[in-house]
This record gives structure tokens, sequence and C-alpha cells, in this order.
């Protein structure tokens, strides 16, 4: 079904059929798109994902025994895929919340009431080795390796049970469609191994090994070849990869000679890969580590040897969130020093030590296997290491720091240290929401590296056992949220967002006012462009800038950025020179408040025009309601009128001859399904559209009901006022 328009489509004024088609079914998803396994009929799925990725959570009340205070959807959902928390809310007797775009790729995810972990019942996937843990599968061009291949067209995978010592233990083997083919004919062998806390079965459930040979294969991307799959932890692993590869070479047609057959795996996987190719040379001609960390080995590693009997030793790891990175940072010097042959991949920038990385990591090994091939560089956007990444010790400076390439440092003071559990919660889920990463013990303190993230303005809070506290280590504020601080990520996305030069941007100061509907003296803060001129003969337009239900008058400057957009709209030469205010809308008439005591209150103090003409009204949410309320009751008052993230509410009594005769501009904005009003918005678009009110809609702005849409939308908007 049709949905919004997104940002960048601006509809001409006068042209009114753009959404109405939609407002009776806007926020219905599309059908799933869940991993293989029907799901019963006469279940309602918890989770839906859209054809363009987002993921539509609905668990019902009554599966949480006992109810619950926080239902979270815990899931790979962070920057570099990280585990995250995304916060529900209950809307009647379920529990709900839409997160996206998602990123094409597998997702692994488990419903947590208060601590409780739940499995989905009505996904059907499993995760053999989490057993709360489903799955869903995004699609795409840039994973279509990860996708089903048609049935019947893919490999096998079976089990195979075979003594290790004094244990029977179990592998997984894939082998090739038409294995065995006939005749005489062995196959080369890939051994590819788990690691601390990944169990074999993870490369089927989480890894998509299958799904990656299978269509490797189909497009001859990949020699035929068995693949043995195990998990091997501990000490004891070389020697069950030994026993292993007896147990193998009974079994299945492969080849016995060390030419044909490879190794690799992930974490303590790569590890053993590594051990194999710099100590055991003659064992294996391939070697693959996936995150893997070498302690040892490389200083008595004979080169000459190695190079001649190791036809690939390739090294992989993630960002600077992957504890392999610093690792994989002193092996290739201790490569380089040794005279050891060796290919890096590169650094993955987008991803840690999680499978989003180990999958394309398989992908990219796997067809370099058993013959020859001509590109022996990284893969397309990998980056080189820049040494190693040291956050400040504990204690050293305020959090969060952030280093180059946006990767932030959280850290906790020592008054947690008793804590169960801390996360950060802040607002870098896909376009602004609200996601928690937990962080980890650092001693007496808690800490975690996130990132990268892009260029922008971040707000978080710390949460302690579930409970929002302030970080105490970081001195910025917010006045309507308390236990909320803020950071910056410098960038040329977020260049509008950034501080102007010091003596170079207008001034914000406080305007005290009298208000009869509180009956008590008020303030708004009020922006005044560089160069204001009290005296100057032309007074300046004004522009009335409202804030939300349960902000303040402060919320625009300390979280809207209002004073930096403005600074640079005007420093660019794309804003109109206006005074700019700030009131506070926390009254029970809002028109009154408006038109009887700010807005005479601003036109005693600072040199600005009565003119209806040079007036301008803008609020988000809350305030954007208020705006249509005064759009509504005093039409013509307000030449430029614009709404963010609100609706416009019934049009019964609603004088559209007096709006369109008064308005110069009425101008449209929302976010995407995260924001909660995208339906009642749609809504609002068809009942303008019935009374003839002309508009402009600026399209669906990516994002939630928060921050990062409106700053967007302040952006879009200033620079069209009083230009007409």
């Amino acid at each position: 079904m049709p949905f919004l328009p997104y940002h960048g489509r601006s509809r001409p004024q006068g042209v009114r059929r753009l959404t109405s088609v939609i407002a009776a079914g806007v926020m219905a998803i599309a059908a799933v798109l869940l991993a293989p396994g029907p799901v019963a009929a006469a279940d309602t799925p918890w989770l839906t994902v859209s054809e363009d990725g987002y993921a539509s959570f609905s668990v019902p009340a009554a599966a949480i025994e006992g109810g619950a205070g926080q239902v979270v959807i815990e899931g790979n959902f962070g920057p570099s895929a990280a585990w995250a928390e995304f916060g529900l809310t209950r809307r009647g007797d379920v529990y709900s919340g839409v997160l996206g775009p998602l990123k094409p790729g597998l997702y692994s995810y488990q419903v947590t009431a208060d601590g409780t972990g739940l499995k989905d019942p009505t996904n059907s996937t499993k995760v053999a080795s989490k057993p709360f843990w489903s799955t869903f599968f995004v699609p795409g061009d840039a994973v279509r390796p990860l996708a089903d291949v048609p049935e019947g067209q893919g490999g096998k995978v079976e089990t195979l049970t075979y003594r290790a010592g004094k244990q029977e233990k179990s592998a997984l083997v894939w082998t090739p469609p038409g294995y065995p083919a006939p005749g005489p004919k062995a196959y080369p062998v890939l051994f590819l191994q788990s690691g601390d806390g990944v169990s074999a079965t993870d490369w089927l459930d989480l890894g998509r090994a299958k799904q990656i040979f299978d269509n490797l294969s189909a497009q001859r991307d990949m020699e035929p070849m068995v693949v043995v799959i195990s998990d091997g932890h501990g000490s004891a692993g070389d020697k069950e990869v030994k026993d292993l590869r007896k147990a193998v070479e009974d079994r299945y047609r492969i080849h016995r000679d060390p030419a044909h057959q490879a190794i690799a795996g992930v974490t303590e996987g790569g590890t053993r890969a590594l051990r194999a190719a710099l100590t055991r040379p003659t064992h294996f001609a391939y070697a693959g580590s996936f995150s893997g960390l070498l302690a040892d080995g490389v200083g008595r590693a004979n080169a000459n040897t190695i190079n001649r009997h190791v036809k690939l030793l390739r090294l992989y790891t993630g960002n600077v969130t992957d504890p392999a990175y610093n690792a994989t940072n002193r092996l290739t010097k201790a490569l380089d020093r040794a005279h050891v042959t060796y290919e890096f991949d590169g650094v993955n920038p987008d991803a840690g030590a999680n499978w989003n990385a180990w999958q394309e990591n398989l992908i990219d090994f796997v067809p370099r296997l058993f013959r020859k091939v001509s590109d022996h560089g990284p893969s397309d956007g990998h980056g080189r290491l820049k040494g190693e990444f040291t956050p400040p010790a504990p204690g050293t400076t305020p959090t969060p720091f952030v280093a180059e390439d946006g990767f932030v440092t959280f850290e906790t003071t020592t008054d947690f240290q008793d804590a169960q559990q801390v996360t950060v919660w802040a607002n870098w889920a896909p376009n602004g929401s609200w996601l928690r990463i937990p962080l980890s013990r650092a001693g007496d303190r808690w800490r975690a590296t996130v990132g990268p993230l892009d260029p922008w303005f971040y707000y978080y809070r710390l949460m302690v056992d579930r409970v929002a506290v302030k970080d105490a280590s970081n001195p910025t504020k917010v006045t309507s949220e308390p236990t909320w601080s803020t950071f910056f990520v410098p960038g040329d996305r977020a260049r509008l967002l950034s501080d102007v030069p010091a003596g170079k941007g207008g001034k914000v100061e406080s305007m005290t006012y009298r208000s009869g509907v509180a009956n008590e003296d008020r303030t708004a803060l009020v922006w005044t462009p560089p160069g204001y001129d009290p005296d100057r003969a032309e007074p300046y337009p004004v522009f009335h800038l409202q804030h939300g239900g349960g902000q303040n008058y402060t919320d625009w400057v300390e979280m809207g950025r209002a004073k930096q957009i403005l600074d640079h709209q005007f420093l660019d030469g794309d804003l109109v020179p206006m005074v700019v205010v700030m009131g506070n809308g926390n009254v029970p008439d809002f028109n009154k408040e408006l038109l009887e005591n700010i807005v005479p209150a601003v036109r005693d103090r600072y040199n600005v025009s009565s003119d209806p003409s040079q007036q301008a009204l803008a609020g988000l949410s809350m305030g954007g309601g208020q705006t249509f309320g005064v759009l509504k009751a005093h039409p013509g008052t307000f030449a430029y009128v614009a709404a963010f993230s609100a609706g416009f509410g019934s049009g019964a009594g609603v004088d559209a001859e007096a709006i369109n005769n008064g308005t110069t501009l009425l101008r449209l904005y929302v976010g995407d399904q995260t924001d909660f009003v995208y339906p009642s918005f749609a809504t609002s678009l068809a009942t303008l559209d019935d009374l003839g009110i002309r508009y402009e809609f600026d399209g669906v702005t990516p994002g939630p009901h928060g921050w990062d849409v409106w700053q967007k939308n302040l952006i879009d908007l200033a620079p069209r006022l009083f230009k007409r």
C-alpha cells in the first residue's frame, strides 16, 4: 500500500490530493518477512516487517506473566550491529513500537520483560544456542548471498558424530549440490570453527552459512567443496580439530592432502586458524581469521616454511568495537617483522565482533579457496588500520569521549560499582529512535565504546538497574529532562547544528513577561540576528517557535539547536534577519497567552513589526497543535504558519477562505512510521483537502517523534519565512 512521500518531495501549494487515499490504513505494515517457517494462522504476529525495513513489534500484555514495568526488544539493532534494547510502550492491551528503517540483513531478537527473556511464539525461527531468540530477514541487494535459494537447488547439511578423546562430539557438514559426483572425484574441504560463546549451530542460525554456500555455489563463485562446521572450544580445540579431520576423511570423499584443506573461524576459532597457519603450516594451505586474537606464535614463525606451504592467510577484523581490532593491528606488524606473507581484508567500518561482520568475512573468504584469484586487496569500503584504539584511562576525562570517525566512549563514575546492569539510552537507532546499549564493568566503573555514529547531535541518559540517572561526568543539561545529557559528533552532515565561531552568531537572551493566563511572571528565550539594531527604521519580522508537551521554552535552544541553526543560516545568507521568540506554551489557553501576553511583551521590548505579513508561528507536537488552534481561531494573524508532527484536528467551524486569504505559507511536517502522530497526520491532510485549505507538505522526514526530525524541520522552514 502507498505511504506518505518522503522528505525532499515537497508538494506545491494548492495541489491537495497528495495522500488522502492512505488515511484509513496508514499504519498497516507489509507482509511478514520472517525466515523459513509459517506462523500459525490463528496467531497474531508479534513482529511484522514492511517492505522498506520498518519492524513493528506488538506484544500482548497477556503474554507477560504478572505484568511488567518495562518491556523491551533486545536485538542486534545498535550501531555496528551492537546488541541493544528497544523499549516498547504499552497502549491498551499490547506493548508496541516501530523501529527502522533497518538496513538489509539478518536480525536476531528476544522479548525481555523486567529482565526476564521470552521467546516470540509467533515466530517459528529458532536459534539453537539461544532458546529465547528469534530471527527475521530484511532482503536487499547488499545481502543477496544471505537469502534462501530456490527449493531443491542448494546443498545439504547433515550431522557428523565422531570421537574426540573419550567424548562423543558432533559437527555439521555442508555438501555441495550434486555431491558426491560420479566417479573418483574428491572434494576439497573447509573446516569452519566457532569460538568462545559461539556454537556450531550459530553458523547456520545466525551466520547464514548454508545460504552463503548455496548462493556462492549457484553463482559458481566457489569451488565445489565440503564444509565442516564445529565447536572446538577451549584449550583442547586444536586436538579436536585433528580428531575431527580424521573423522571427516573417513566419512566423506575429500582430498586428504593439505593443499586441498582450509581452516577458518570466528574469535577463538579464528585464533586456532592462525595457530594452524603459523605453527603447523604443513597442515592447511588456506587459513582465515575472523576477529581472531593471537597472543603468541608469530615470534617463532618460520617464514620460509609458512610462505612455501600456506597459499592464503587472510585476516579480518571489525571496527574499533571489535576486541580483535588492536590485536589485529599488533599481529600485522608482527607478521611484517617476521616476513610472513598474508592478506588483510581491511577494517569493516560498519560492524564489530558479530555475525554481521562474520557473514561478510565468509562471503569474501570462500571464493578465494582452492583456485587462483586476481584480487588480493581489501573488500570494498573497508579501510586501513590506523593504529591501536585507546580510549582515555578510567576517570581521566569527562564523558562521553568522542573520538575521530564517530566512536564514542561512555563511562560512569564509581557510584554504580554495585549495580547489576547499566545501559546508555540514546537517539542512535535508525533516524534518531532511542536504543539502550549495555555498558560493561571496568573495575569500579561501567564503560562501553559505541559507534560509528553519524555526525549529528545526540542526547542520552544512563539507566542503572532500569532507573534513569544523569551522567554526572557530562556538564551539559536539559532543563525539562533532568536526567538527560547531550553530545555532538562533528562533520559536514551536522554543520548547521555546530557552533559558529565565537562572536559571529546572534544572541539568545531571556525575556520576562507577565502571564495573565498562568497569573505569574514567565520567561521566553529570544534570538536576535547578528547586527540586530533596536533603532532600525524597518522593524524586524518576528517568528514565534513553540515547544511540545512535557517540554519548555528552553528546549528549542538546549535540544533543538535553534541558535546554531539560525546562526549558520544567517551567516550563509539564507535567512531573512528576524527575531525568533521561544515562549512557554504550558498553559490551558495558548491563544490568549500568545496574543495577549507573549506578543505584546515582544513588541514592547524588541524592534519588531506588528504587520501580519511579518508574523510567523510554528510549533512541534503539542506546539504544532497549538499553532493549528491559533490558525483556526485567528486566521490571518500570522502570515507564515508551520506544524511539526502535529494533527490539524476537526474541521468543524473552520473558515477555510479566511485561512487561505490570510496565510502566505502553511507548511506541514511529520516523521516516518516511527512517529506516533503519523496516522493522525495523514488524517489531517485529508481534512485540509476536504476543506480546500491550501498548504505545502514537506514530505515524510525520516525519523521518529523526536528532535532529529524537528531540527531538520526547522532547517527547512526558517529560510522560507518572509520571502514571498
